[in-house]
């Protein structure tokens, strides 16, 4: 973040107060394991990141709608996911049932979250509208009412969203998540040990429902080669899972370098995400794999100790545009 973004930030908190702000958080997430075949119903793991975007509502004196983002965001993200942000978020105000002709409002994105493909950065952004609107309205919501209006904003960015998005910004923590026929699940992990992670762009901007739907077309083609894959991600999970939740971290990385290759088999790895994997885990991560849509966007590392995330994240730095 530059000066100016800090005196920026600074100026727009003491605007609004900081404690309006802090109440619209909504978080970044990783998924560890479950990339696409979590849309088929199966669990997926998923670990929120503390980085967050906020958001502001004013409401104004003359009809229309001002987006204003001052999100931090990789080169040509937020050009490329205009169109897609404008629906999501009139998806939102329609959810509330807010007229933008009849009732203008300015809409102020800010934040520490940078936006990328694969951080989950269009559902914080929805979220964290869905709870300013909450606050300004007012209109008292629950937390689950809160994740239902951003599941609506993704729909803008995703077409039909898993949901694990949303609900990772929603509720933060590291999240088993289901789809289901009705309502998903998902159950919020209890960590033995920290998870600790680097993550690190490879500057690609991917299309979420490009992705989505190039693999949904190669499981009708082949169906018996989906569901290969399928049951091998079934056992990784599992497994996974349970890594987690006796704290095996050991077992954690093996299995994530597992899914990494179930991904390189789905063909949604890249070369650019493959050279940051394999740079990550000869720094000495564990486990490294790509995470999220894929085709670009980031991968992550895991890294057991603070030396060896701070080794990583120098090795990573050396090639990739931005590591955190």
């Amino acid at each position: 973040m530059t000066a100016v973004d800090s005196e920026s930030m600074r100026l727009r908190h003491e605007r609004i107060g900081a404690s309006f702000l802090r109440r619209t958080h909504a978080y970044g997430k990783l998924i560890l394991f479950g990339e696409h075949f979590v849309v088929y119903k199966v669990p997926a793991l998923v670990g929120a990141v503390s980085a967050y975007t906020n958001c502001d509502v004013e409401f104004l004196d003359e009809p229309g709608l001002d987006v204003v983002d001052d999100r931090p965001a990789v080169p040509f993200y937020k050009d490329k996911k205009k169109d897609e942000a404008d629906k999501a978020i009139n998806l939102v105000l329609d959810h509330f049932g807010l007229d933008t002709s009849k009732q203008g409002m300015r809409l102020t994105f800010g934040g520490d979250l940078c936006c990328a493909s694969g951080i989950g950065a269009s559902a914080a952004q929805v979220v964290s509208l869905a709870r300013a609107l909450s606050l300004s309205l007012p209109r008292s919501m629950t937390e689950d009412e809160i994740n239902a209006a951003g599941y609506e904003g993704e729909r803008g960015y995703h077409g039909t969203p898993s949901g694990i998005d949303n609900t990772a910004a929603t509720f933060g923590g590291v999240l088993r998540f289901q789809r289901t026929e009705g309502d998903p699940i998902f159950i919020k992990k209890k960590i033995k040990e920290p998870i600790r992670i680097v993550y690190a762009s490879t500057g690609i901007t991917a299309s979420t429902t490009e992705v989505v739907g190039d693999v949904r077309a190669k499981k009708e083609a082949n169906p018996e080669w989906f569901d290969g894959l399928l049951q091998k991600y079934l056992k990784i999970v599992k497994e996974g899972e349970e890594a987690i939740d006796v704290g095996d971290m050991t077992k954690l990385g093996k299995l994530l370098d597992e899914n990494h290759t179930l991904c390189q088999e789905l063909t949604v790895s890249c070369k650019e995400l493959d050279d940051l994997v394999l740079a990550a885990r000869k720094a000495g991560a564990i486990g490294a794999k790509m995470s999220g849509t894929g085709r670009g966007g980031l991968m992550l590392a895991l890294t057991p100790t603070v030396e060896i995330q701070d080794t990583v994240a120098a090795a990573l730095e050396k090639i990739a545009p931005q590591v955190w």
